[in-house]
Order: structure tokens, then C-alpha cells, then sequence
């Protein structure tokens, strides 16, 4: 029952923070907070990725010369950094990671 509860409890506030968009459509925020909001995206996708990169294991840093997660990871920056292009750098990331990966033996074939 408990975990019903957490379920109904957080449809509601993300219900509510969600609506009040568009129940208050004149709302318009401070430039200091549009700016702000501008950065929310890199700063989400920043705690996604950058754990995966360091703690590939989820328990122990792996600051080594083996980790091709965090060296493709350092790949796929330069190549959005150079490329500027969503494509390219998915399919660059990608391709650095496996060849990585099979290059340090790491893949399970």
C-alpha cells in the first residue's frame, strides 16, 4: 500500500508542477531564471552520463587506461565539440566506444 501511496503522491506533484503551465499561461519568469533554465539540459544529461564515464562498475572509480567508457566518452566531447552535429556524435561515441571495447578485450563474444 505504502508504495501505491509514493506512486499517487508523485503523479500528483509532477501533475501539478506540469498543468500550472497551462493553467497560467501569462506566467512569464525573471531573465535571471530563463538564463538559468537555459543550462538545465547540459546540467541533467552532466549527472546521467558523467557516473557512467567514472563508475562504470557503479561502486569504484575507474580513472585507469582501460576504461573505454571514459575514454569515449572524452572522444565523444571532442567530436560534438568539432562535429557541432547530434548524428555524428552519437554514431562517433558509439564507434570509439566499441572499438574500444574490442580493442581492450572487453567485449563479451
Amino acid at each position: 500500500m505504502d508504495n501505491w501511496l509514493l506512486i499517487l503522491g508523485m503523479l500528483a506533484i509532477t501533475f501539478s508542477i506540469r498543468y500550472s503551465l497551462f493553467a497560467f499561461p501569462d506566467l512569464s519568469f525573471p531573465p535571471l531564471v530563463r538564463q538559468g533554465l537555459h543550462f538545465v539540459p547540459t546540467a541533467v544529461l552532466t549527472a546521467i552520463v558523467l557516473p557512467g564515464m567514472l563508475l562504470p562498475d557503479g561502486q569504484h572509480w575507474a580513472l585507469s587506461l582501460d576504461n573505454a567508457y571514459l575514454w569515449a566518452g572524452l572522444a565523444t566531447i571532442v567530436i560534438a565539440a568539432v562535429s557541432r552535429h547530434l548524428l555524428a556524435t552519437i554514431g562517433g561515441g558509439l564507434l570509439v566506444f566499441f572499438l574500444l571495447r574490442w580493442a581492450l578485450g572487453q567485449l563479451p563474444l
